[in-house]
């Protein structure tokens, strides 16, 4: 029986199939970190059967319709920001407990965010929830980025672990953070801000630090910055599940008749745009007198 040998790039392009980031069937690695967690609280809410202070949850009935305003092209900027943070700390507290590689581009040790002194224990303690929200709300806020450009930067952060394969820890959540911020906001905003325009944020760090960061983050993805729809739309709904799972829910408003109108207008809209799609299309028959044949004409790829 003969052995059949396979390159390197043959066993690195099937890891990249299972990568969520390239991927629209793959799963997400915040949502599977996230369920440990998540069946802990659903058996905590078991056994004392309601916590304390929960409050109910708004239904819609034959009178009132409630929906939010957030879809999946124009997700809400708040909760997605609070999501994203919710993913990244699912990421820190669920990490390998074995320990991963750590690049020095991203040690905060080596490459401070500001000038006041590391803490000598700075990589042993996991940061809150409000911590990393506050963080990444901070540079959303000032750089007045889009929910989308948030969801993009998770996109990048979990493409970022899974080719490099490394973890995100207490010693580099910031500066991977960052540089997925920073990425992301260039790829995917029409008004890119510039690194400068970071320094002016965080104002002890520099533009070469802000250059370096950018151009090792980008090496590390392999310049892959593309980021299908189909995998787009798999974190924002991802995103929501979570959000659901968690109490984070998107808020709720009742359908009020200007917003039932604005929603006619959008859905009449679309219908037109996408009628002539739509409308089927008349087959000729032939005949041995007048027959025809299918005209070939060159495919443009683009």
């Amino acid at each position: 029986m003969g052995i059949h040998t396979f390159p390197f790039s043959f066993f690195k392009d099937l890891n990249m199939e299972f990568n969520p980031s390239d991927h629209p069937r793959a799963s997400t690695i915040f949502l599977s970190k996230s369920q440990t967690d998540v069946r802990e609280k659903r058996k905590s809410l078991f056994i004392n059967h309601h916590p304390p202070g929960q409050t109910a949850r708004k239904c819609s009935s034959c009178s009132t319709i409630f929906l939010d305003d957030s879809t999946v092209s124009r997700p809400d900027l708040k909760c997605t920001v609070k999501c994203v943070a919710l993913a990244i700390y699912y990421h820190i507290k669920n990490r390998d407990p074995d320990g991963r590689m750590l690049l020095d581009i991203f040690d905060e040790n080596l490459h401070p965010l500001s000038k006041s002194e590391v803490p000598p224990d700075y990589d042993k303690h996991n940061p809150e929830q409000k911590q990393i929200y506050r963080f990444v709300r901070t540079l959303f806020s000032a750089a007045q980025l889009t929910a989308e450009c948030a969801i993009v930067t998770l996109v990048y952060l979990e493409r970022l672990l899974t080719y490099a394969e490394i973890d995100i820890c207490p010693a580099n959540w910031k500066r991977i953070v960052l540089g997925a911020i920073l990425l992301a906001s260039k790829v995917w905003d029409d008004q890119a801000v510039w690194n400068v325009d970071y320094c002016q944020i965080l104002k002890d760090i520099t533009v070469e630090d802000m250059n370096e960061l950018e151009r090792q983050f980008l090496e590390l993805l392999q310049f892959n910055i593309n980021v299908p729809s189909s995998v787009y739309a798999k974190y924002y709904f991802d995103l929501r599940s979570l959000a659901e799972a968690n109490n984070l829910s998107f808020p709720l408003e009742p359908l009020s008749r200007e917003r039932a109108h604005k929603l006619e207008a959008i859905s009449r809209l679309c219908e037109d745009k996408y009628k002539d799609l739509r409308r089927p299309t008349r087959k000729r028959s032939a005949s041995a007198d007048n027959l025809t044949l299918p005209r070939w004409s060159p495919a443009i790829i683009s």
